[in-house]
């Protein structure tokens, strides 16, 4: 029996799994009427009329606030356009030139061009020129001094509030541009339109002076609320809300009122009522039913669906989408399977391929960034972030210039001229050495761009600022060694012809001078080779001090033996000042005595022909003094720290050539290593002096 029946509802339900999603979506919707009939007519329709009542209210209400914030917004378009009216560089010529009667119509075509009903230039509180309807300026002028660069203002002379702005002129003087808009009819029309309902602005002093109405009470309780009032106002049949309008400084200025008829809403209320009560009477009895079968049939499987979906919405794409419903559902449950199981794998790929993409950019020592068709910037790795010193979210979305900052060229920047970027477009890749400025520093950097792929251009940039001044400073050097090198040897091969070619004939006092001639040479050509190697050591930090007890006047004096024979060419005499009873140096005597050797040789070559070297020294409280002082010019005064700089040469008005510039950086190096100081001054008789401070031996 029980058989026969499950087979005699099988022949009046169909199956499910048999029977297309079109006809249970028609038995959906058919059954929801239903039931949202009966609910209506049993529970809600003394509600529909106060949810009418309502949403009439909140209609005006939302215009009214969507309309005071148009008026806002027309505010900042005031003010933007003051700003852009004020950088024009036509009116700064204008007012520059004095064409006064210039002003008007550019006014106007700018009035005409923003939308504004009225411009004006005021010096001071002189106006200069205006355009559109005659106002109170001084007035408007009071206004803005007391609201700031964008206010709202009631003008003596006219009947409707103003929404205005203005901003300061360049240059000097107390010049503004002002711009105005009426909160006139056709304003109001043009909100109307744009917020659907009637708008209408209510200027402050007719609500101060006009008689009592029935708005009257709504402009109460809107200056009560401060934001906005609604109300229903059944002897005129309206709904009807005012939003106030208050200046900066908390003034009333005025109202934007809003209105939509009560007829509207209750006319859809009393129709929505008539056909619930309808469709309840004469489907009421089947909605039971129907609700329950399709919750059964239909809503399981497709809400087991629609979770499975938002699952994998979220990103979940663990679960699978459980099968079953109608025909439809179970083939789309089929289809959102294979789905997710192909997005399960491209995910997983490509968030390989993103992490590969991503180590590969943040591996690479290049800068590298990407720019979209407009060369506004999509991508920035770190490297590249670093070198434009800016974090990558704040360039994102900028024009790649503007974050770049090259140089200027004749007054136009490279972005103009010789973008690599645009000429990649045309010839598949380019390159180009721009120069960036980065505060008050530039630095050099090479750009590479690729073609333009998929929307996206590809840039490597690649700071070249440190390995350009590497090679200035190494084409410097050679240039400096080769002529160094050069005068010396030149010298001494002139010296050695003229021996070779007068040795037997020669008078014994000139074979003389030429040997010493060629001693001087050797001499100078040891101090470079020195120095050169000297640096070399300092710079690979293996310039060692052996540490022994030194005697000053000994180390003096082995200075005095090595460029005595300098001193002597110039006919300079070397006096030696020292106390008898100095304490002992430990320290490294050779390098000490390089010290003194470059400081000499510095005196030899500045001081004047015939002049005094002196070499004097002290002792105080565990510290040892010593000085070498000449006659010379001195270094400037700006020169100060930068003379113990590496490859800083002496001026073009040496006696000698400059020199390779190691000799002071050479002498701070050592003595610094001994613990020690250096510095130069000028003393009180017009003396350049260097002194050295050295800690003494400290003895057990």
């Amino acid at each position: 029996m029980l058989d026969a029946l499950r087979s005699r509802w099988s022949q009046l339900w169909p199956d499910p799994a048999n029977t297309s999603l079109g006809w249970w979506m028609v038995a959906v919707h058919v059954l929801l009427v239903l039931l949202v009939g009966i609910g209506l007519s049993t529970a809600a329709i003394g509600m529909l009329r106060d949810m009418g009542d309502s949403q009439g209210k909140e209609r005006v209400l939302l215009a009214s606030a969507t309309a005071h914030e148009d008026v806002r917004r027309l505010t900042e378009d005031a003010l933007t356009a003051a700003r852009v009216l004020a950088q024009r560089p036509t009116l700064q010529r204008l007012l520059e030139e004095h064409r006064i009667e210039a002003l008007a119509p550019f006014l106007q075509r700018f009035c005409d061009t923003s939308q504004l009903d009225a411009c004006a230039v005021l010096s001071g509180a002189t106006l200069l020129a205006q355009t559109g309807p005659t106002l109170d300026w001084q007035g408007i002028e009071t206004e803005s001094a007391e609201q700031g660069p964008s206010f709202l203002a009631l003008p003596t002379n006219l009947r409707v509030p103003v929404l205005g702005a203005f901003a300061t002129l360049p240059g000097p003087g107390a010049m503004r541009v002002y711009v105005l808009r009426l909160l006139d009819s056709r304003l109001a029309g043009e909100l109307t339109l744009r917020v659907g309902l009637p708008v209408r602005f209510v200027d402050y002093r007719s609500y101060t002076n006009d008689p009592v109405n029935a708005f009257t009470p709504l402009y109460s309780a809107a200056l009560a609320d401060g934001h906005s009032a609604e109300r229903r106002i059944d002897s005129l049949g309206l709904y009807e809300a005012s939003a106030p309008l208050f200046a900066s400084t908390g003034e009333a200025i005025g109202f934007i009122e809003t209105s939509l008829p009560v007829s509207v809403v209750e006319s859809s209320t009393t129709r929505l009522i008539r056909q619930l009560v309808i469709t309840t009477l004469i489907l009421g009895a089947f909605a039971m039913l129907a609700g329950v079968i399709l919750s059964q049939r239909v809503v399981g499987p497709v809400k087991a669906l629609t979770d499975a979906a938002v699952r994998i919405g979220q990103g979940d794409f663990s679960a699978s989408i459980p099968p079953g419903g109608a025909a439809e559902v179970g083939a789309l449950a089929r289809t959102m399977e294979d789905m997710r199981r192909n997005l399960l794998e491209l995910t997983g790929t490509l968030r390989r391929r993103e992490a590969e993409a991503q180590a590969v950019l943040a591996g690479i020592v290049e800068g590298v960034y990407a720019v979209d068709e407009n060369r506004t910037i999509r991508y920035l790795n770190a490297q590249a972030a670093r070198l434009l010193r800016i974090e990558p979210h704040e360039a994102v979305g900028r024009f790649c210039g503007d974050v770049l900052k090259p140089r200027e060229e004749d007054g136009r920047r490279p972005c103009e001229a010789r973008c690599p970027i645009l000429g990649a477009r045309l010839e598949g890749s380019a390159q180009s050495v721009e120069r960036l400025q980065r505060g008050s520093e530039l630095r050099t950097a090479v750009i590479t761009s690729s073609g333009l792929v998929d929307g996206l251009q590809v840039q490597v940039i690649r700071d070249e600022t440190e390995l350009e001044a590497v090679r200035r400073a190494r084409d410097s050097v050679l240039a400096n060694i080769s002529h160094e090198f050069r005068t010396p040897l030149a010298a001494q091969l002139a010296s050695i012809e003229l021996l070779l070619d007068n040795i037997e004939t020669m008078p014994p006092h000139q074979r003389r001078e030429l040997t010493e001639s060629l001693q001087r040479g050797a001499l100078r050509l040891t101090r470079l080779i020195d120095n050169l190697l000297e640096s070399v050591r300092i710079e690979s930090g293996q310039l060692a001090i052996r540490r022994q007890s030194v005697d000053l006047a000994a180390v003096i004096e082995d200075a005095r033996a090595l460029i005595g024979s300098l001193l002597t060419l110039r006919r300079q005499r070397l006096e030696v000042a020292l106390p008898e009873e100095l304490p002992l140096i430990e320290g490294d005597r050779h390098r000490l005595t390089q010290v003194f050797v470059n400081l000499l040789a510095n005196a030899n070559k500045f001081a004047p022909e015939g002049s005094t070297v002196r070499i004097g020294g002290d002792a105080d409280d565990g510290r040892l003094a010593a000085w070498v002082e000449d006659e010379g010019p001195g270094p400037a005064s700006a020169d100060g720290e930068g003379l113990f700089a590496p490859f800083r040469r002496g001026s073009e008005e040496e006696p000698e050539p400059g020199g390779l510039g190691l000799g002071l950086w050479i002498v701070r190096s050592i003595v610094e290593r001994h613990g020690g100081t250096i510095g130069v001054e000028r003393t009180g008789e017009g003396r350049t002096r260097f002194t050295m401070i050295l800690p003494v031996e400290v003895t057990a």
